[in-house]
């Protein structure tokens, strides 16, 4: 239990908070001594995160990055701000410039506003102009928004995270139930899988003081491994025996285009688990790992005082359910 000194460091609004880093952001933040605000379009998916806190640690308060009043009230009184509102695919009403360009400005102007200097937007590894995928392509107008209105600003730029309620490993696990065949689309890409909890350390480190203000991080776990060793390690996990199948870039897209097809013609019941998009075959031409420049310049886990987990530490205490096939 908590002591009254514990819960001192001051108000933080997470928005957010009610997704899967974030429910790990609110713990780890929480258990070291901050009130937390959790911002999201839908409070109620967070209510359970009450528990896990003092009575009036955590309040749950309606936000949308489309509404600026909603964003302004979020943060309200508080010390510092915390954006990880991002999506992996667009709908009908998110895209990728509503969430992660002109979303991120928006809760930027709303931080200047609101006279907060301790702000730190979560971004990702691959954020380029130049890339074929929109959802790459949208995070670097994001973090130029927040470097512009907030120049304190940290930016933390994850690889593919992992932890029990990941979509990546639990997704393949899945897959690997049911598919004696699994293909891949860039088999060959490389990845730096960063456990859900470091993110959530480093984000707490930043609001201490222990990163450098304006500073863009790159965060990735201790290893680097390919798309093809990622996917077979989660069927040795399993304990499944399944063939791993590498398919070109135009045949993913082919066939991306087809369960994007399928899914819109279904009303949504096509499985998710198949589903492919052809964003996500652009987003798979280029390796995910933290740059060279990055870890010269410690702009790591690393050097912000966090030992990055390895997959073999964290991933077969949820991914093993002891069957075989």
């Amino acid at each position: 239990m908590m002591n009254d000194n514990q819960t001192r460091k001051g108000l933080v609004t997470v928005f957010g908070g009610s997704g899967f880093i974030g429910r790990h952001v609110v713990r780890a933040l929480i258990h070291n001594g901050w009130r937390v605000k959790i911002a999201c379009r839908r409070p109620e998916l967070a209510v359970h995160l009450q528990s896990d806190g003092k009575p009036g640690q955590i309040e749950l308060i309606q936000a949308n990055l489309r509404d600026a009043r909603t964003i302004a009230a979020a943060l309200e009184g508080v010390d510092a701000a915390v954006n990880l509102v991002g999506i992996l695919t667009e709908s009908d009403d998110q895209t990728f410039a509503d969430i992660q360009s002109r979303g991120a400005r928006a809760v930027a102007e709303a931080v200047k506003e609101a006279g907060i200097t301790r702000f730190i937007h979560i971004s990702a590894i691959g954020a380029r102009k130049n890339s074929p995928s929109g959802y790459a392509r949208s995070k670097p107008e994001g973090e130029a928004a927040v470097h512009e209105l907030v120049p304190q600003a940290i930016i933390f730029r994850p690889s593919i995270v992992f932890g029990p309620e990941d979509d990546f490993f639990n997704r393949f696990a899945a897959m690997a139930r049911l598919m004696p065949i699994l293909p891949l689309v860039g088999a060959s890409t490389r990845f730096q899988p960063v456990f859900v909890d470091d993110i959530a350390q480093a984000i707490v480190h930043a609001l201490d003081g222990k990163a450098t203000p304006g500073a863009t991080y790159e965060l990735g776990g201790p290893e680097v491994k390919t798309f093809r060793e990622l996917v077979q390690y989660v069927c040795d996990v399993t304990r499944r025996r399944r063939y791993i199948i590498s398919l070109g870039f135009e045949t993913g897209k082919l066939m991306a285009g087809v369960t994007q097809i399928a899914g819109k013609l279904s009303l949504g019941l096509f499985p998710k688990m198949l589903s492919m998009t052809t964003d996500q075959v652009g987003l798979l031409r280029r390796d995910n790992v933290v740059s060279d420049e990055a870890k010269a310049a410690g702009m790591t886990l690393e050097g912000l005082g966090v030992a990055p987990q390895p997959i073999a530490a964290i991933i077969p205490a949820y991914l093993d359910d002891g069957s075989r096939g």
